[in-house]
């Protein structure tokens, strides 16, 4: 992560990064794959497609993060009228396959990067792994949570940590580039997982996905709204997704070498200033899904000025000067009543006034009854 230094000018310390007239560097680096900028449109319906993908691309993101495939796309049904829950495509694979070739050719310095799930199959996953072979990254998907738990699918394997070290082992064995775990939010210790799947060879990790929850009940009808499994997303997960980035990025500070894993961090950003929030956590980038549902392709551009504005504004140049600088402000309730008796403590130590009515001299009276508190 950053070395630190850095802090907010506001503060009077001084940046670590020499502040120039030209506009702060929004590019990033990570796993060895150079993007102009940290923000990844994440894995869902905005990249289900060429078309989406490429209007991604023209638009300006930092990567493209597609929707999650699999070896059998037929597994998945969508409803008519209506759609069914969003759920992994149901595009065929080889479809998807000709779209990524036709992607690459067309944007080579871009990164374009696959979401993979599979069944709890290690000849499944090598089979998968193989077609995907020419992709930038793999992001596994660990973490849906409406998936497809009786085939060891998506989040039943993310809240099992030996089913996930498993696929991990199997993917990592196999994959010839950046493999990333995307975790479930879902459980009671995010980092369990991601400790895992780091041990396990991932090069990163992204976090979260969506919310288990219940939408509310029909006080008429006395049904559920809607009668599925509720997902919750966007705007509203938001601070439980930094909370999740953090202690993510906290465990891999004190356990990993930073500079050989990553964190990509995910949860409701609809500003650039949103973004900041999880690079200050630790992020190297900031996926967006429902944001770009919600403001379209080329709300990149705001996002980018924005993140800009922000750097501008403390005085760094690079993501680097100010990722992770937050971490270290983090403590725990123990830790401050441990402090705050600590310091009751010294200033008694250090207290000048009387202690008994026999040394009053009646001169300076207020010097006598000071106590230094």
């Amino acid at each position: 992560m950053a070395s630190m230094s850095f802090a907010l000018n506001r503060f009077g310390i001084t940046s670590s990064s020499t502040a120039t007239e030209s506009e702060p560097d929004l590019s990033v680096t990570v796993n060895g794959l150079k993007m102009s900028n940290p923000f990844v449109i994440g894995s869902g319906p905005p990249g289900t497609n060429y078309t989406v993908m490429k209007r991604a691309f023209d638009e300006g993101w930092g990567g493209v993060i597609a929707k999650t495939v699999s070896l059998d796309a037929s597994k998945v049904i969508n409803l008519t009228p209506q759609y069914n829950i969003e759920l992994i495509s149901d595009r065929p694979l080889q479809t998807m396959l000709k779209e990524f070739k036709q992607l690459k050719q067309e944007y080579p310095d871009r990164i374009l990067i696959a979401s993979i799930m599979e069944e709890y199959s290690k000849t499944g996953w090598e089979e998968l792994l193989t077609a995907l072979s020419k992709l930038d990254a793999l992001e596994i998907n660990f973490s849906c949570p409406h998936g497809m738990p009786e085939r060891r699918m998506d989040a039943a394997v993310g809240q099992d940590c030996a089913l996930l070290e498993e696929d991990c082992g199997w993917v990592n064995a196999k994959a010839t580039v950046p493999v990333w775990a995307k975790m479930t939010p879902n459980i009671t210790d995010i980092t369990e997982p991601a400790r895992v799947s780091l041990k396990s060879g991932c090069e990163g990790i992204s976090a979260i996905n969506t919310i288990m929850s219940v939408m509310g009940i029909d006080l008429k009808m006395l049904h559920p709204e809607p009668c599925v499994e509720g997902l919750l997303l966007y705007k509203a997960v938001r601070p439980i997704a930094l909370a999740k980035v953090m202690n993510i990025a906290q465990m891999m500070k004190d356990e990993f070498n930073e500079n050989d894993c990553s964190l990509s961090g995910i949860g409701g950003v609809e500003t650039g200033y949103d973004a900041a929030v999880f690079i200050l956590l630790g992020s190297n980038t900031v996926q967006v899904c429902t944001g770009v549902m919600v403001h379209g392709y080329g709300h990149v551009k705001i996002l980018c000025a924005e993140l800009q504005d922000f750097m501008k504004q403390h005085n760094v140049s690079t993501i680097e000067d100010f990722r992770g600088h937050s971490l270290q402000y983090f403590t725990t309730h123990t830790d401050l009543v441990k402090r705050q008796k600590e310091a009751i403590e010294q200033r008694k130590a250090e207290r000048r006034g009387l202690k008994s009515d026999k040394d009053w001299t009646g001169d300076g009276f207020v010097k006598e009854t000071e106590y230094g508190f």
